[in-house]
């Protein structure tokens, strides 16, 4: 008698959770996942309250409670510049789904801080993750790679100095204003890429033919522009210095992007520089400089790339400093690509094998 009464108080539960939550919506939530230990959850939350923190001071208690007493205190927002590229580096560990063992804590710390990034988190993480899928191939935009039989030397470099002072993170500010669009001409724009752009374009449209990730990216965008226009109104008369500090955003970013693929060769979707840093600052960048094995090991954890560096038997190209200015001469044409010895072995030579490769379906939340 107990036996029946409970199978058939069970039998009614499933049936009212399957009223109360349909499968097609309960597919939509995060998928859970067992807990990596080698991410450092703890340490990432703990980086991320600081970059949030820091973003609050420079935004608004900077301007309404320490600059009417002194101007002399505008001088924290150089510091603070220089952790732009880290807090890159952490929002870059949420885009690839290693900031936290638990997706749904990844989605919700990735949208807060590409919030303060300045861009939507949808936007940046299908960019990055099309760079993953398609890097160095002729597609890619925004790199130095220029066909002399379709572009001048001249016109190459225009767009490519444009590109790694500034048009890299006013690219990825400005693209969240198309999709504000009204419905009919960001629909024709989408389906447009998707019949007639090139590989990553139509990879990209595809993946926002999804009306939840577009929804997110408007509400993102919406809170971007409320942060940013009260900042604004915070700084009042001293609007420059807000000028300023997002200035230095924009040229950190946008001119350390391509540091780590500048002459690297085409058509090797794993290829990337392995830059020298001392460990604090390697530390400091979350490892970011060796790229090379990142991308090779697109979800491994920041903390465990030194390990893998190490593993694999890799090696560093050159100093960072140097890489970063080697940059600055220019755009090359794709016929001078030469294969550096470094890049010769098999490994190196392939795309990414099938464990870690950048599928269409990368990790979807």
């Amino acid at each position: 008698m107990v036996v029946s009464l409970l199978k058939e108080r069970f039998r009614k539960m499933k049936i009212f959770s399957s009223r109360v939550m349909p499968r097609s919506q309960a597919s939509t939530y995060p998928r859970a996942r067992s807990a990596d230990p080698s991410i450092p959850a703890a340490l990432n939350l703990i980086l991320a309250g600081l970059h949030i923190f820091l973003n609050l001071f420079q935004l608004f208690i900077l301007p309404l409670y320490l600059l009417p007493k002194s101007l002399w205190w505008s001088v924290f927002i150089i510091p603070i510049a220089c952790l732009n590229n880290p807090f890159w580096a952490l929002l870059h560990e949420a885009i690839h789904d290693s900031f936290n063992s638990s997706s749904r804590i990844n989605l919700i710390f990735g949208r807060w801080l590409s919030i303060f990034f300045g861009s939507p988190f949808h936007v940046l993480r299908l960019t990055h993750l099309s760079h993953h899928k398609f890097n160095r191939s002729p597609t890619e935009k925004g790199t130095e790679i220029y066909d002399p039989g379709d572009v001048s030397k001249i016109k190459a470099s225009f767009k490519y100095f444009f590109y790694i002072f500034c048009g890299l993170y006013l690219l990825e500010v400005c693209s969240t204003f198309i999709f504000f669009l009204p419905p009919n001409i960001f629909r024709k724009m989408r389906r447009r890429l998707v019949d007639h752009g090139n590989v990553q374009e139509k990879w990209l449209a595809q993946k926002l033919m999804d009306k939840k990730i577009v929804r997110d990216i408007r509400i993102d965008g919406v809170a971007i522009f409320l942060l940013f226009a009260l900042s604004t109104f915070c700084f009042g008369e001293n609007w420059k210095l807000l000028l300023g500090l997002l200035a230095l955003r924009t040229f950190l970013i946008s001119f350390m992007d391509n540091v780590y693929h500048y002459r690297t060769p085409l058509h090797v979707t794993v290829s990337g520089h392995n830059l020298f840093l001392p460990r604090v600052l390697s530390k400091l960048l979350l490892n970011f400089n060796l790229h090379r094995v990142h991308h090779a090991n697109p979800s491994v954890p920041w903390v465990r790339l030194p390990h893998v560096f190490a593993q694999q038997g890799e090696t560093f190209d050159r100093g960072f400093l140097t890489a970063a200015l080697d940059q600055l001469r220019g755009p090359i044409a794709v016929s001078d690509f030469a294969v550096p010895s470094v890049m010769l072995n098999e490994s190196r030579q392939k795309s990414l094998p099938e464990s870690t490769a950048i599928t269409d379906a990368a990790q979807e939340w």
